[in-house]
């Protein structure tokens, strides 16, 4: 099982490097940067490759809206070159808000769109001409539309690999189902190591039946916050739990409207109807303490790491049973490297 984390999108970007390059000191193997509609990750993802030497630098996410698909195969080729093949691209569609609002293109087939760019990229990759012909992508121009003069191309210089892993940011139904199918990797989120065949289980199961057996098993991509300590019970143990409620809150609660919210249905499949309902119903209303206080505990304890070393081997335990290969963490405390160094020595 790989070790992975998460930086964030705004917060001390030069910090966040500082504290990877002495967490790869420490064995973490993956480190995720996350765009949103903050500054792009890839200039980010750049400045890492050159700041590092052994880790792998993941997309978390690109979205398959603002950029073309074979801008993306370009992306994952040139971020692959500069990192000695270290790159992983993980896609996802991110969301009507932010792909209307902020980039202003329309939010139409997600699912499909990730697919074709799947196909794309590996495509790309392989240095073979683009010429594809999808339900969202047509490359080059059909007969008709433009100058009439694109011409099949395939990519000038010679990749480092000739298959970058992409990991897919799915949540629900066809999306994790074609995630099974065709990624290399899936995101998933509030992952649970005993619950999550509640939400997804079918849909994983499908999409591996139909899966290309060369493409090896399906790789998960799940964890939360990390702390470990012998006195991390009770109410310690509550304390440092509690602080994820506002972030659980917020995708529960916040993100998407009050008939769509994804992160809300999850938390409803995983058995918490009433408590998605109250979060989502305080959220909109402005009561954001509210919302958080009714993140059940359960869920808290269930998708994050917190307590004595024991405990922790146990829950990593549950991970590896689950199929989880990159554990993705954030150390708490004030000393994450030497946390991860501890959880290095706890992995199965």
């Amino acid at each position: 099982m790989k070790l992975s984390m998460m930086i964030s999108y705004s917060g001390d970007f030069h910090a966040d490097v500082a504290r990877v390059v002495e967490l790869e000191k420490a064995g973490l193997d993956v480190v995720w940067v996350p765009e949103a509609y903050s500054f792009d990750s890839v200039s980010q993802m750049g400045y890492l490759a050159a700041k590092t030497s052994t880790i792998e630098i993941g997309a978390g996410i690109l979205n398959v809206f603002s950029r073309t698909a074979t801008c993306m195969a370009q992306t994952a080729a040139g971020l692959d070159f500069v990192s000695d093949g270290r790159f992983i691209l993980g896609l996802g569609a991110s969301g009507p808000q932010v792909i209307e609002g902020f980039h202003g293109v329309p939010y139409e087939k997600p699912m499909p769109r990730i697919r074709d760019y799947i196909n794309v990229c590996r495509m790309a990759m392989r240095r073979e001409k683009v010429v594809y012909d999808g339900p969202t992508v047509t490359v080059p121009l059909p007969d008709g539309e433009g100058t009439g003069l694109g011409k099949p191309l395939k990519l000038i210089n010679h990749p480092v690999r000739d298959h970058v892993p992409i990991f897919w940011a799915s949540l629900m139904g066809l999306s994790v189902k074609n995630t099974a199918q065709y990624a290399d990797g899936w995101l998933p989120i509030f992952f649970d190591p005993e619950k999550f065949h509640n939400v997804w289980g079918d849909d994983l199961k499908q999409g591996t039946a139909e899966r290309d057996p060369a493409l090896g098993q399906v790789q998960i991509s799940a964890g939360g916050m990390v702390a470990i300590g012998d006195d991390l019970v009770g109410d310690k143990q509550t304390a440092i739990l509690d602080m994820a409620r506002p972030n659980v809150a917020l995708y529960v609660g916040g993100m998407g409207a009050r008939d769509k919210n994804f992160y809300n249905t999850i938390m409803q499949k995983y058995g918490y109807v009433d408590e998605a309902i109250a979060i989502q119903d305080h959220y909109l209303d402005g009561r954001k303490d509210d919302a958080a206080a009714n993140v059940p505990a359960e869920m808290l304890e269930n998708t994050n790491l917190v307590g004595p070393a024991g405990y922790v081997k146990e829950r990593l335990a549950a991970y590896s049973e689950a199929g989880v290969t990159h554990l993705s963490v954030s150390a708490v405390g004030k000393d994450p490297v030497a946390t991860i160094d501890e959880l290095k020595q706890l992995l199965p």
